[in-house]
């Protein structure tokens, strides 16, 4: 078996499955684990990720209303890797390469031909569906639902250590300029980790927001996860943000995340973006040590 993972989630769960050999190519985003990165690129970002996110923003708004893809899939050297399955995605075409972006690929003269298998993860149950798809796809729909329920083990203790604690009130922050909250599975996560999540319904896409809006929430915690970002990123548009007097009128602790690489992804790691969460809201009980993917501003 030959696989192409055109998403940053997926590739995790193939190497989950234990099948990390089957993988022959990958998109530019998927970075974990490490020796992934030995394998060829088959995807390039159409906007400059290294702009402001106001920039990117601006970016990414121009390309959807000139109806132009924001990602391009290499179809020449997709032909050359021959996949057996291709996984890609159609939760969001602004996120990661669509299923569209592929099929574009695929059609022009290169004339791939494979099973293209897509995810839809907007909830937690529909990562445990995407996971059974991807072990389906590749033949070992038992170790597809091995790993479902070693994943809902671990998310089923920190949900009970979690009942019962003081709800902490949460604004989950998915993009910083302009602001959006955080929808799909992460008010999800902030249920089962103990809080009371104030923006952005479960299974739904992220919903933008105004600073008047979190200021009128209230929130006890501000959690910055900006899609795309890493921890160090994060912090220094976070930080440049709440200097701005209107950040000072908040009483809210604020934590930077490193959402590129947990809360983003719905893949294996959300349990551990569920670790991060319980820490960050109930620190006395699950303990901040053992998590570098999170820092208090």
């Amino acid at each position: 078996m030959r696989v192409v993972s055109l998403i940053a989630s997926s590739t995790e769960i193939v190497y989950a499955l234990g099948q990390g050999k089957s993988l022959v190519g990958r998109s530019h985003e998927c970075d974990h684990p490490a020796e992934v990165l030995r394998l060829p690129v088959l995807t390039e970002a159409m906007v400059d990720a290294s702009a402001s996110s106001r920039e990117i923003d601006a970016q990414v708004k121009s390309r959807l209303r000139d109806a132009v893809s924001i990602y391009k899939v290499d179809g020449g050297r997709l032909k050359e890797l021959a996949p057996d399955v291709i996984l890609t995605q159609t939760q969001c075409e602004v996120c990661a390469v669509s299923l569209k972006d592929v099929e574009a690929a695929m059609g022009r003269e290169f004339g791939v031909t494979a099973k293209v298998v897509a995810l839809e993860p907007n909830c937690l149950a529909d990562v445990y569906r995407d996971i059974r798809k991807v072990a389906d796809s590749l033949g070992i729909s038992a170790e597809g639902e091995a790993l479902i329920g070693k994943l809902q083990k671990r998310i089923d203790a920190i949900s009970a250590k979690a009942k019962g604690l003081r709800k902490t009130r949460v604004a989950c922050v998915e993009w910083l300029d302009p602001l959006m909250a955080a929808g799909n599975w992460m008010p999800e996560l902030v249920e089962l980790a103990g809080g009371e999540n104030l923006f952005g319904q479960a299974g739904k896409h992220s919903p933008w927001m105004t600073f008047e809006e979190l200021r009128k929430a209230d929130p006890d915690v501000v959690v910055m996860m900006p899609c795309g970002f890493d921890l160090e990123r994060t912090k220094k548009e976070a930080r440049a943000m709440l200097a701005k007097p209107e950040w000072k009128r908040l009483r809210a602790q604020t934590y930077a995340v490193d959402g590129n690489q947990f809360f983003n992804r719905p893949g294996p790691r959300l349990v551990e973006s569920l670790e991060i969460l319980a820490a960050i809201l109930h620190p006395d009980e699950f303990g901040t040590e053992a998590h570098d993917g999170m820092e208090r501003l």
